[in-house]
């Protein structure tokens, strides 16, 4: 994903300034990560998949990625 990635994710950055999750508890923080809302696992349609993006500052980022690694979600397959 490499380059690909880094200009993807820093122009939607530039667009979308502000932690998504402090917002809505009233703070303000700059966002510095692009974050998967349902988490990608490999897919890379769900990877590149804007709308499944949000912008959060590195420490919503990171307690969001603690809880869902600590209860991973596998989808195998297509579902029907």
């Amino acid at each position: 994903m490499g380059r690909r990635w880094q200009k993807a994710s820093k122009a939607f950055l530039a667009s979308q300034s502000l932690c998504e999750e402090c917002l809505k508890r009233g703070r303000y923080a700059k966002a510095t990560v692009v974050d998967h809302i349902v988490p990608h696992r490999g897919d890379p349609k769900l990877f590149w998949d804007r709308s499944n993006w949000q912008a959060l500052c590195k420490r919503c980022h990171d307690q969001k990625t603690g809880r869902e690694d600590r209860n991973p979600t596998y989808r195998y397959g297509r579902e029907s």
